[in-house]
């Protein structure tokens, strides 16, 4: 993906145009959501895993499943079903500083953050977090290096990863500024790019809470004046073969939106992520997310799935 030289001028038109001084949060139309949305989110995460780094169509997954050792991926040993990854456990990472904190605390952020990484918290109970990647990594070395925490991310606009966008849904539930999820995602991934991209995920889901119509949600977006971003309002009326499902935030919002809107429940929407091949369980963790509440949640999700979860995330997600 080409690199703009006017990405500074993008996102400051993009941010001046969003001037939420104060905090606010949508409420909900429907009960339970925030619930809903984790669960939506932590499934689909788990539901991915067995399959993450396959090629398109090297497989056909029609539920969820553990990980074996000759099945198509990179993990080295066996993962019992029901496990969730670094897209899981980052976001009950999230959950926990705003719940310790009651707001967006950038050190606090990092150091729980870091704790996963160094520590193994937030894992599945009895289990040890993988799937980090580079970027985040880097953002954590610099964190325990002394870098103040908001000057730890990765600035270049070449480090377009996915690794803020997958756990940046907490923010729609409690109050925040658009600022304030530009700098929760620049703890990491510090690039514009990846900021907007997290800015817009996030009020597509407000609209969502509001009670909107998926469609309507993403067509109402006023996405960022760049090229990386010109195929979402319609991204919908793509095929399947101009989807792209890769670690890059812009392809995988756009298969996220893509998935999300191609389906009309939870379950496909999920096996339709994980079946793109490639980053399955981050595409399908940041759709789970959405689709988690929209089709309410339990009523939505496989019961099966929700049984088939690892325990360790109960104390995050029912206590809020």
């Amino acid at each position: 993906m080409q690199i703009e030289s006017n990405i500074q001028e993008i996102y400051d038109r993009f941010m001046r145009a969003r001037q939420d001084t104060q905090p606010h949060c949508v409420t909900p139309k429907k009960a339970d959501a925030f619930r809903n949305a984790m669960l939506g989110l932590l499934v689909a995460d788990a539901a991915g895993v067995p399959f993450e780094c396959g090629w398109r169509d090297q497989y056909s997954v029609s539920d969820m499943v553990g990980y074996e050792p000759s099945m198509p991926g990179y993990h080295e040993q066996a993962i019992p079903i029901g496990t969730w990854s670094d897209d899981g456990s980052l976001t009950l990472a999230t959950l926990d500083s705003h719940r310790v904190c009651g707001g967006w605390d950038s050190a606090d952020l990092l150091q729980r953050f870091c704790s996963w990484f160094y520590e193994d918290r937030y894992v599945p109970q009895g289990q040890k977090r993988f799937g980090e990647g580079k970027v985040t990594v880097r953002a954590f070395e610099n964190f325990r290096a002394g870098l103040p925490a908001d000057s730890c991310g990765v600035a270049e606009e070449t480090a377009l990863g996915n690794g803020s966008l997958m756990r940046i849904l907490p923010l729609a539930f409690f109050p925040h500024t658009t600022a304030d999820i530009a700098r929760v995602s620049s703890l990491t991934h510090a690039a514009k790019t990846c900021a907007m991209a997290c800015v817009c995920y996030i009020e597509i889901a407000e609209r969502l809470l509001a009670g909107a119509d998926k469609t309507d949600a993403v067509r109402a977006q006023d996405w960022p004046q760049s090229a990386a971003f010109a195929r979402m309002a319609a991204i919908d009326t793509l095929s399947r073969d101009e989807i792209l499902s890769s670690g890059n935030v812009i392809e995988t919002l756009e298969a996220v939106l893509w998935c999300f809107l191609t389906t009309d429940n939870y379950r496909d929407c999920i096996l339709t992520a994980i079946n793109l091949g490639r980053d399955t369980d981050t595409i399908a963790a940041i759709a789970g997310g959405l689709a988690g509440f929209y089709y309410d949640g339990e009523a939505g999700i496989p019961a099966q799935w929700i049984k088939n979860l690892q325990p360790g995330y109960e104390q995050y997600v029912f206590t809020e």
